[in-house]
């Protein structure tokens, strides 16, 4: 087999610390946070000078994990409108299963959340929603139902 697991998924951003409070109160729990510069880091991301801020979160179960990361230099270069709708190509949203949709959606618009669109029923099945976050950053949230 190829893959052994998906490892993260990288989010670059402008205000790291508000990212992070985000996704906190979110329930993921901050792994570490720290400058990455050097040789090494040019290489693999193709970029010279760079010099950037990165912080790992890890879901509760342990298996998911989201980098972000900020860049001091070269500064990060905008590729997409703001609050680009759902059907814009690229990254949309990541989704993540939670115990109480109403609860966590609450919770998060205390935080500067806001529904993108509204919390909807899929059958008998789930409860679905996308959320806005800082930045434009859109997080979809899953409660199953039965």
């Amino acid at each position: 087999m190829a893959i052994q697991r998906m490892d993260n998924v990288l989010i670059v951003v402008e205000d790291l610390d508000a990212v992070i409070a985000f996704f906190v109160e979110l329930g993921l729990e901050l792994l570490g946070k720290g400058a990455v510069e050097g040789e090494w880091v040019e290489r693999v991301i193709g970029i010279d000078d760079v010099r950037e801020e990165v912080a790992m979160l890890q879901t509760p179960d342990g298996h998911g994990r989201i980098e972000l990361a900020m860049f001091h230099t070269p500064k990060a270069i905008a590729a997409e409108p703001k609050d680009a709708p759902a059907n814009t190509l690229g990254l949309r949203r990541i989704m993540f299963a939670v115990d109480d949709i109403e609860q966590v959606v609450a919770r998060m618009r205390a935080h500067g959340a806001e529904l993108v669109g509204e919390v909807v029923r899929y059958a008998d099945s789930f409860l679905l929603c996308y959320l806005r976050g800082p930045e434009g950053i859109v997080v979809g949230l899953s409660e199953q139902l039965g």
